[in-house]
This record gives C-alpha cells, sequence and structure tokens, in this order.
C-alpha cells in the first residue's frame, strides 16, 4: 500500500480526510501538532480517530512555538470571539503560517517514511479569512516542496487538499458516507465541557449539518445562537 501523511486535528475535516484517505486504501500516518492552541482537547479526539483506523499517529510537540506566535486568540490571552466563521473578526483567530509550518514538518516526515502524498483538509469555507487555507497557497506550497524534496523521496510525493473547493455541507455529506463518527470530532475554539455553540466553528459546523441535511449529534451550549453570514 501507498503511505499518505495526514494533518488531523481531531475536528470534522481533518476526521473525515482521514476516513477518505483510509476508503482509498493508504496506509495512514497521522499526525496533529501541539503548537500551544488553547484547545489542545482536539488532539484527543484526533487520536481517537487514528485508532479506530488503525493508523499510525504522533503529536508533534511544538508547544514553544505558540509563545512567539502572538496576537491570535487560538495562542494568545485574547478572547475568543463569538459570531460566523467568515466575519472579519474572525482574522483574530489566524495563527501566522500555521499551515505552512505543519505541512513543512509534514514532508519531511514523508520523505523519511517514502510517502506518496502529504494530505491536509482545508476547505472552501476557510478561504475568507485563513490565506493558508486558500487554492493559491496550496499549489504554491505543493511547487515549493516538489522543489524542496526532489531526489529524496517517492518521486510521486505531492501535496493533496481534496477538499479545497468543497463546502463543510459538502464535507459532512461525504464524512456520512464514510461511516465518519461526528459526535467523536472536535471543533470548538473555546475548548470547554461541550462545544460553546457559539464561536466561529461553532457556527460553522451547525450550518454544515443544517446544509447537508445530516443530524447534527454534537452538544453544544448554546444550539440556537445563529448569526448571519455576512456574505
Amino acid at each position: 500500500m501507498s503511505t499518505a501523511i495526514a494533518i488531523v486535528s481531531g475536528g470534522l475535516d481533518s476526521t473525515t480526510l482521514a476516513y477518505l484517505l483510509h476508503a482509498e486504501g493508504y496506509d495512514l500516518h497521522l499526525l496533529s501538532f501541539d503548537y500551544g492552541q488553547r484547545h489542545r482537547k482536539e488532539l484527543v479526539f484526533a487520536e481517537r480517530s487514528a485508532r479506530r483506523l488503525a493508523a499510525a499517529f504522533d503529536i508533534i510537540d511544538l508547544s514553544n512555538i505558540g509563545t512567539f506566535l502572538k496576537g491570535s486568540a487560538l495562542t494568545d490571552d485574547i478572547p475568543v470571539p463569538d459570531g460566523h466563521y467568515s466575519a472579519p473578526t474572525m482574522a483574530i483567530t489566524v495563527v501566522p503560517n500555521r499551515n505552512a509550518i505543519m505541512l513543512s514538518i509534514a514532508y519531511g516526515v514523508a520523505v523519511a517514511e517514502g510517502a506518496e502524498i502529504v494530505s491536509i483538509g482545508v476547505h472552501a469555507g476557510d478561504h475568507f479569512i485563513y490565506p493558508d487555507c486558500r487554492p493559491a497557497f496550496i499549489s504554491a506550497f505543493d511547487a515549493m516542496e516538489r522543489t524542496a524534496v526532489e531526489g529524496t523521496g517517492n518521486p510521486k510525493l505531492r501535496l493533496e487538499a481534496p477538499f479545497q473547493h468543497l463546502s463543510k455541507g459538502q464535507i459532512v455529506r461525504l464524512g456520512a458516507t464514510l461511516g465518519v463518527p461526528f459526535a467523536d470530532t472536535w471543533s470548538c475554539y473555546k475548548g470547554g465541557e461541550k462545544h460553546c455553540g457559539r464561536c466561529g466553528t461553532c457556527v460553522e459546523r451547525k450550518e454544515a449539518f443544517r446544509e447537508a441535511g445530516v443530524v447534527d449529534p454534537t452538544e453544544y451550549e448554546d444550539s440556537e445562537y445563529a448569526p448571519e453570514n455576512p456574505f
């Protein structure tokens, strides 16, 4: 079997990505990253997915790096805003260069293991706020890494972001067909006992299940909160 290195956070998108790669027959090595984020709870859910899929799993400890990535509500002492995922206020949740940092490490692992692909679960809903989730970034990073690792690993090694043109609702629909245990995924940026239901990722999660026509099994602190999409 070909090996796939996948970046998995324990959230809905990356968990569906892992299930998709498993269904496609890849030998999986799932990587999660502790970069000092306040919602480390997600790492527990990532490991559960790895166990279900009998996949190799590692948490890369970058916890010290969070002290240098100031200005983000995910790594700094800044309140996580409530509101719609695509609202301009969500820019405070951007972690500088996060995907580039994680993907660079994933590529190093991929070369060492002779993997065929590195994969990440960015999707179309991420494009509003997060520059390192956009197709231009994915294309440019793939081109850069082809040069960076030329001749050192599997000649087929490439970056795949199969959800980059899909909405989160479409991902939910796909996940339902793959048997993804949505109740055992974590999206909330606040990391409480339950999903808060008010932060951008919780609002987006609710919308995705409604769009997909799939029952949302998530327990929210505030299940009624539904701000309008500013776009």
